[in-house]
Order: C-alpha cells, then structure tokens, then sequence
C-alpha cells in the first residue's frame, strides 16, 4: 500500500492529490534528526522545527506528540482544514506525513516566528510601532473574517491567540494552529462540546462553564488578542497592581474613567501617535469581550469598526471575569467546574505555538 492510501485510510482524507506526502527519512534528513538547535518551538502538541529541503526550500515541521487517538484527530482535523482554506493571513500546509506512531505537519516557514515573540520581547518590540500593529490587528481580523463568511468551510479556531499568530518576513501576519478548529454547517450557529479545550485567558464564558462555542467565542478570543497587541501586555500574566483585575477588566476601568492613554504601551506613544484610532480599538476590543455572546459584533462587523466604516460605535457592556484575575491554572478552573459537574465537562489547557 502506498503512503498516500495509508495517509487516506488512516485519516479518511479521501482528496490529497493536492497534498505532498512526506516521508520520514526526508524530514529527518532536513531537520538533522530533529536536532534542538532546529527547534522553533514546543507545547502540548509536541515541537516545530525548522527544516531544510535538498533544494534549499526552507518549511516548518511540526512534529505531533506520540500518544492517543486524539492526537490523531487532531491531526486529521489540522489537514483538513488547512488543505481546504487559502488565505493571505492564514499559514499554508505544504504536507504532511504519516508513518507508523509519526505525525507530522509541514508549513511554510515564517522566519519571525509568532506575534508574542515580538510583542513581549523589550528589544524586538521596538519594530512594532503602531502603525506595524494596527496592520497586524487587521490581518488577523481579515484572516477570521474568511474563515467565518468567505471560504468554503465555515472555520471556528477555538484557540486564537498571540503565539497562534506566525509573522513572515515583512512582519505580515498568518493565524496557524487550526488542530482544535471546528467547521460548521451552512446553517450551524453554534456547537457544544464536554471537552474543552483552548488557552486559559482567552476562552469566553459560555465556552468555559458549558461548553458551548460559535463565531461569537472566536471573536471573545480576538478582542483578547487585540488589547494584548495594545498594551504590549500578556493577558495570562497581567493583573492589576492594587486591584485584582484582568486585562480587560483594567481597560474597562480605564475606558469609563476616560483614561484609555494609560493602558496603551509606552513604546508606541510618541507625538505622532493616532490616540483616536488606538482608543477606537481599545473601545473595539472590549465590545468584543463582552460577558453575553449576543451582545458581541461579528468579525465583519469588528473589522468594519476598526477600519471606520463604522464611525459611531456602540457602548461597551460588562465584560465577562473583569473583577478577578484570570488564572492560569487548570486546578483552579476544574475547581471552580466542580467534580462533578452538570455538563460533565473536562478542560484541557492547549499551550500551541
């Protein structure tokens, strides 16, 4: 049997003839044995390495944890998804390969790693100034866009976050990661599910405690993302000096008492700052951390706010955990869940690229 059939027997693809089949050996080959020094990076996935093909064409391979069938999943879910989609700011899956207990994926290499990189390193984040950010702000809002109204699949990423967000050479950014995505139906507008998964931090409410997911939690997730790109500060480890605040919950404290300038990152104010544009998104993102799904815009609408074609923009209501830190530890989610809860949900806190 050969690989491509093993590949569409195991996974049930049944489409790949667009798809390159890797073998091990030359994956191996490219990365010196999965050497360290190759590697970009690591989480509950397993690692992505930098690779080198005997052509010279450079690619990312990301090397799939060896474990249960869920990774498997996952795996299948990852090809499907990204072999289906193509879009400017979403990465491109080159291949893949699947040989006994191996998974792997292989991506077009992005030589500026992931948006976090950038943003919470003290030297690198020199090279954002705001107008850097704003078109990185839009990229990723243009990328979900597609992926919620114009590609053929309607997308749900479920984990959309700052390291999930890789930058090419130009600094353009490519949301990657679509291993815990869902597609919906023509007609779905939401789904549930009793195990969650994503990155404590930026999972809204009704995904948390009941499980339940749709457009509106994707965009939960970026409104996070968007006051992480403002701030210059990590959602999952900031909190208020005096008072136990969350990221967003310290904009809202800022955005009623009129004074947004202070949340912005020192870095990219200067003279010839756009203080209105930057509290419009300021303004943007906590309309997209609202605690009610219903009360949230749609991408397209999130996108049309941040780039003025809506000029009045609505009043922000109560975001979801502003009045508590938002914690980093799954024993204190599960407490939270109880043991034996209603939905009989499980949490698993995804740490990706």
């Amino acid at each position: 049997m050969t690989i491509r059939k093993l590949l569409q027997r195991r996974i049930g693809i049944l489409n790949t003839r667009q798809l390159k089949v890797f073998k091990f050996q030359e994956l191996a080959t490219a990365t010196s044995n999965f050497c360290g020094a190759h590697m970009l990076s690591q989480g509950g996935f397993g690692k992505v390495y930098k690779g080198t093909l005997s052509d010279g064409q450079e690619m990312a391979v990301k090397r799939l944890s060896k474990g249960p069938i869920q990774g498997l999943e996952e795996f299948k879910n990852e090809v499907i998804v990204i072999s289906k989609v193509q879009h400017r700011n979403l990465v491109r899956l080159l291949g893949c390969c699947l040989e006994g207990e191996e998974k792997m994926l292989i991506y077009e290499y992005m030589p500026n790693k992931s948006l976090d990189a950038f943003l919470f390193d003290p030297t690198k984040q020199q090279r954002l100034d705001w107008n850097r950010r704003f078109q990185i702000i839009e990229g990723i809002s243009r990328g979900m866009l597609y992926l919620h109204r114009d590609s053929r699949l309607r997308v749900i990423h479920r984990d959309l976050k700052v390291s999930n967000i890789l930058l090419d050479e130009d600094l353009n950014p490519k949301i990657s990661d679509f291993g815990m995505a869902r597609i919906f139906g023509g007609n779905e507008q939401q789904a549930s599910t009793r195990r969650v998964v994503g990155t404590l931090g930026y999972m809204p409410p009704e995904y948390i405690l009941d499980g339940r997911f749709s457009e509106k939690s994707v965009v939960f997730s970026f409104g996070v993302l968007l006051l992480e790109v403002v701030s210059g500060r990590k959602t999952t480890s900031f909190h208020h000096l005096k008072q136990s605040l969350s990221l967003w919950g310290y904009a809202w404290q800022l955005w009623n008492e009129s004074e947004m300038k202070m949340f912005i990152d020192p870095t990219i104010l200067n003279e010839s700052t756009p203080l209105e544009e930057i509290f419009r998104c300021i303004q943007v993102g906590l309309l997209c951390v609202q605690e009610c799904a219903r009360d949230r815009p749609t991408m397209s609408t999130t996108l049309s706010m941040l780039t003025s074609k809506i000029s009045t923009l609505p009043t922000p209501e109560h975001p979801a955990f502003t009045d508590r830190r938002v914690s980093t530890s799954l024993d204190s989610l599960t407490q939270s869940l109880g043991s034996s809860s209603a939905n009989r949900l499980t949490v698993t806190n995804i740490e990706g690229r």
